[in-house]
């Protein structure tokens, strides 16, 4: 096998995310969740994690406060969040998930862990073990935090 530059493992790795991303997204809509798309996952998890106004989410996901606001109006029309007065500020909006949000996060998880399981079959249970340490090991100790990726930005508009 001829030796590969760092755009190919670049584009290997980004071109084996869009792939897992793409089947989750698909089997979403099969399941009854048509409009979900990734970053929706990252404003849910941001605002499961405490981010409950446009502000907020706005830090979180590294957009400013107007794309924050328009990405919780999407998510408000399409039923994932509710924003109403603050309890303690009736200055402020507060973003609460609603049921369906949270349905579409466990729907979502769900999916993840069968797309993994067919992973698992496609590489074996040692070889994807393997691959997930490895990959770990340019992630570091820290957990991952999804609540902010920098890319999320490109996404959310």
């Amino acid at each position: 096998m001829p030796s590969r530059s760092g755009a190919d493992l670049a584009l290997l790795l980004l071109g084996s995310y869009r792939n897992l991303v793409d089947e989750v997204v698909r089997e979403l809509a099969a399941r009854g969740f048509p409009d979900a798309r990734p970053s929706h996952e990252y404003a849910l998890r941001a605002i499961r994690a405490g981010a409950d106004n446009a502000a907020e989410l706005g830090r979180r996901l590294a957009v400013t406060k107007q794309a924050a606001a328009k990405t919780i109006a999407v998510l408000t029309e399409r039923g994932y969040v509710t924003s109403g007065p603050h309890p303690a500020d009736a200055r402020r909006n507060q973003v609460r998930i609603t049921d369906h949000g949270l349905a579409l996060m466990r729907e979502g998880e769900a999916i993840f862990d069968e797309v993994r399981a067919r992973w698992e079959r496609r590489l074996g249970a040692a070889e994807l073990v393997r691959l997930e340490g490895q990959l770990a090991q340019f992630v570091g100790d820290a957990p991952i935090d999804l609540d902010a990726p920098g890319w999320a930005a490109q996404e959310l508009g």
